[in-house]
């Protein structure tokens, strides 16, 4: 990659809109920044863009915090970082931390919405109204249709569950009261919208400070958390990242399996698949001759070209799987 690269950074806030890639944010060598660059992830050429806004005001500097994209505009929310006295105005939006005893610097965790219009490339900061969530960072976030939804992260010195979203029309916060057992405090988890109606919860770091492999759904009609059972309890995770596959399956990348502190010995870069909703009949057909092609391999070159490819990419899928699986063995 070329153009303007932006520096070695963690905790950035990163998302896709209208086939370009932005990050935001961050905390480099020198502390937290409030840089933007974005990436055209259409033109083959992959070169970073620095962004100069045209108007409006930066969000301070800041990192650990999550963004939602509806229609041209990229909303920001939360997160922790650093700002002059005279910025501190409401300690509502932004509790204290600590204090820099060389100059009139205060970090803290925050609650602030901003928003970045992609057309105009201006910053905007809208009042909203309704019961806001406190201030957090590393808390998860997930977009649908025209409502942003934010979960858990750490407020201070605790770690939470709860569940809030923003009406990115009228921008009024809203707190969802859940019917059912919640899932313990967590902060670095991920939170991804697998429906209409439906998020998954995955991993994060505990109130004990614990690596944690658990996944949940939330149910946005009954307001009910269901805890999922599936295959890797074995592989926590937490900072990683998690995206919407084929079929409702999220995929989740990197992140580590040891404490934060931790986290030089614990990088993870295996891929792990969890199916939250049942199959079609099409794709457990798919899934059982890609897994089986020794039997199967004449009969796929007669398949219908789509349906053919489809089972290709299945067949690569459980190859890759199954090579895995014999290093893991090897190196045991």
């Amino acid at each position: 990659m070329g153009g303007e690269i932006p520096p070695s950074m963690s905790g950035m806030c990163g998302c896709v809109l209208k086939g370009h890639m932005y990050i935001f944010g961050g905390c480099g060598d020198d502390g937290q920044t409030n840089e933007h660059y974005l990436v055209d992830l259409n033109d083959g050429r992959y070169f970073w863009e620095k962004i100069r806004h045209h108007s409006g005001f930066l969000p301070s500097p800041r990192d650990k915090f999550s963004c939602w994209v509806y229609k041209s505009r990229i909303i920001y929310f939360g997160g922790y970082g650093h700002k002059l006295l005279s910025e501190i105005n409401n300690p509502r939006t932004f509790i204290v931390d600590e204090a820099s005893w060389a100059e009139d610097i205060f970090w803290g965790w925050n609650n602030e919405v901003h928003v970045f219009d992609s057309e105009t490339k201006s910053w905007n900061c809208p009042t909203t109204s309704g019961r806001a969530p406190a201030p957090r960072a590393a808390h998860a976030s997930a977009t649908i249709n025209n409502k942003g939804y934010v979960c858990g992260g750490r407020k201070m010195e605790t770690r939470t569950s709860d569940i809030y979203y923003l009406d990115l029309d009228t921008w009024t916060w809203s707190e969802i009261v859940p019917t059912t057992t919640v899932p313990q405090g967590r902060s670095w988890h991920t939170l991804t919208a697998v429906s209409e109606t439906s998020l998954f919860l995955y991993g994060g770091l505990s109130m004990d400070c614990r690596p944690m492999s658990d996944g949940w759904m939330f149910d946005l009609k009954t307001k009910g958390w269901t805890e999922m059972k599936h295959l890797d309890m074995d592989k926590p995770r937490l900072w990683h990242t998690a995206c919407l596959g084929r079929d409702s399956d999220v995929i989740v990348f990197g992140g580590s399996h040891e404490y934060i502190i931790l986290v030089d010995s614990g990088h993870c870069n295996d891929i792990l698949v969890f199916q939250t909703h049942p199959y079609s009949l099409v794709r457990l057909c798919e899934d059982f001759i890609a897994s089986h092609t020794n039997i199967f391999q004449t009969q796929v070159t007669c398949l219908p070209l789509k349906l053919r490819q489809a089972v290709e990419k299945r067949t690569a899928f459980f190859q890759s799987v199954k090579k895995t699986q014999k290093v893991y063995r090897t190196m045991e």
